[in-house]
């Protein structure tokens, strides 16, 4: 199915190729460390120089989410943040910010309960671009697909270590925008992770696929998302950013939130024979 892709993530990747670069994705759960922190947070991140945000739509049952992300979405949860509060934040956002890329990422519960088709023009009207839904497997979700493809919204889809040749080509016709590459077997923040056989990985997926891929689940720290920006088109990175912000407020929240992105930037974009920091 061919689908013009939405134009902010097209234009950021097609950007970033001509400039040689790797995007930057950091992932963050909307509500936390608090409510309040949510929209600095989200400019924040963009100063120290994301590409793309994963914001992360809380859910009860995350079951792809390791302990860190769990923890932040029940914090966000028990502040009673749902998906109105979500697009809310991605609508204020939208006021000053017309360029970066905002990708939500949930589970299928919470778009179920609103209704797919309220829920894709919601996102329409808030500037949502790209959607990922773990739990929307692209053999099970046409209908909802063809949804975001006609109102210019992204279908993102996960691929893993375990992905069969059948599903990375299902994928590739399925997705637009990027496609998201789980670089572990397991949940997020687990396990270290094996660079080469990631990039080998990578490599044998952009055969298939002709999006750009990310790769995320295991990057921990500025070294690593370097090692893996050598195949990779984007890293993404959400455990570590969501325990550097636990306990913050929103003022901390930003200051931090910054900082950490500023870092990792930093490595992606040092020269070949500069050795990357370590956080």
């Amino acid at each position: 199915m061919s689908a013009k892709p939405n134009a902010r993530i097209g234009a950021t990747f097609a950007r970033l190729a001509r400039e040689g670069r790797t995007a930057l994705v950091p992932f963050v759960t909307a509500g936390w460390p608090v409510r309040e922190a949510t929209l600095p947070v989200l400019h924040a991140l963009v100063e120290g120089g994301a590409d793309v945000i994963e914001l992360g739509v809380p859910f009860s049952d995350p079951m792809a989410d390791g302990p860190m992300i769990q923890r932040a979405n029940e914090a966000a949860l028990a502040a009673r943040v749902g998906m109105a509060d979500v697009l809310a934040w991605v609508r204020a956002f939208r006021e000053t910010d017309h360029a970066t890329p905002i990708v939500l990422m949930g589970y299928a519960n919470p778009i179920e309960r609103m209704g797919q088709h309220a829920f894709v023009e919601a996102c329409v009207s808030a500037g949502v671009d790209g959607v990922i839904v773990v739990d929307y497997p692209p053999e099970e979700c046409g209908e909802f697909t063809a949804l975001l493809r006609a109102r210019g919204i992204d279908p993102i889809f996960l691929l893993a270590p375990t992905s069969t040749g059948a599903r990375i080509e299902m994928v590739a016709r399925e997705a637009s925008g990027y496609v998201y590459y789980v670089s572990l077997k397991g949940v997020t923040g687990a396990g270290n992770l094996d660079v080469a056989e990631v990039l080998s990985r990578v490599a044998r997926i952009k055969q298939t696929v002709r999006l750009p891929v990310g790769v995320g689940f295991g990057i921990r720290d500025s070294a690593t998302a370097r090692a893996i920006a050598q195949g990779a088109d984007a890293v993404v990175i959400g455990t570590r950013l969501l325990q550097a912000l636990e306990g913050a407020s929103p003022e901390q929240a930003r200051t931090r939130a910054r900082d950490f992105v500023a870092d990792i930037r930093a490595a992606l974009d040092a020269p070949a024979s500069q050795e990357s920091p370590e956080r």
